[in-house]
């Protein structure tokens, strides 16, 4: 579920970075990164995810120029908060990020996972500023991506704008998905949807699509479900029960996956 669409509150008030920003009040600048000039799109094993297209040598080389790679970001850094204004769109090379808005209560709303090979911040194009924060879940490498450089680059290559229209075409429909899950599904079919969901992608990175790490707590699996923590605990208790998945802790199996999409379905 790459959608633009936890619970802890975070300050509001930051300064904009160019890759992160810490969740403390004392933002360090980002560092220089040793690897980022040995990394390229020609050369990304994660090129067919993040970008689906075929371009010619000349091309990917003036892609390639305009994007930025800072250092890693450590758990609980951010890339960008909620108001900030737009100016890059993201994709994930290693680890996960999360995106979440805060409501008017103050309380967190988790609004979407972002694994590798995906594109995240497509959601400041509305109004020229981030609807929601994103902040790194675990160890994390983006590539940040001037929109405005992009947007140029996109006019003299048209099977790249075609590609980011085909991206913010399916942000939108992984929110119609979201809203309708969420006031339709069980709590089953919740889950079990999050759950091949990260197996899809995760197989499209031609990694296991049966075993995995979630690399987001059940807390915040709960979140962005509509679920409160023990339900979700619950109904992983059940899944397990009927032999359906084997949990320990975060790490995951699906051992019926074909039982598992019934439930999704509500079957």
């Amino acid at each position: 579920m790459s959608s633009t669409s936890a619970v802890q509150t975070f300050a509001d008030d930051i300064d904009a970075r160019p890759i992160a920003a810490s969740y403390s009040d004392s933002v360090e600048q980002p560092l220089h990164c040793q690897q980022a000039g040995k990394v390229s799109c020609g050369n990304c094993r994660l090129s067919k995810i993040c970008l689906p297209l075929e371009l010619q040598a000349p091309d990917i080389d003036r892609l390639n120029a305009i994007i930025q790679r800072g250092r890693p970001l450590q758990k609980g850094e951010f890339v960008y908060r909620a108001g900030q204004p737009f100016a890059s769109v993201y994709a994930v090379r290693s680890g996960t990020l999360k995106a979440f808005s805060i409501g008017e209560n103050g309380e967190e709303q988790v609004t979407g996972f972002y694994l590798p090979g995906e594109i995240f911040g497509l959601d400041g194009l509305c109004k020229s500023s981030y609807a929601s924060s994103a902040v790194a879940l675990e160890t994390a490498a983006i590539c940040e991506i001037p929109f405005e450089r992009l947007s140029e680059l996109s006019a003299l290559i048209p099977s790249l704008q075609r590609t980011f229209f085909q991206v913010m075409s399916k942000e939108i429909a992984d929110d119609q998905q979201l809203l309708m899950m969420l006031s339709k599904n069980t709590a089953e079919q919740r889950v079990a949807a999050l759950l091949l969901s990260i197996s899809t992608r995760n197989a499209r990175r031609r990694l296991s699509s049966t075993s995995f790490r979630l690399p987001m707590s059940r807390t915040e699996i709960g979140n962005y479900l509509g679920l409160t923590v023990e339900t979700v605990s619950r109904v992983f208790s059940r899944f397990q029960k009927s032999k359906v998945i084997a949990a320990e802790q975060r790490n995951v199996e699906l051992l019926q996956p074909d039982r598992l999409r019934q439930v999704a379905s509500g079957g």
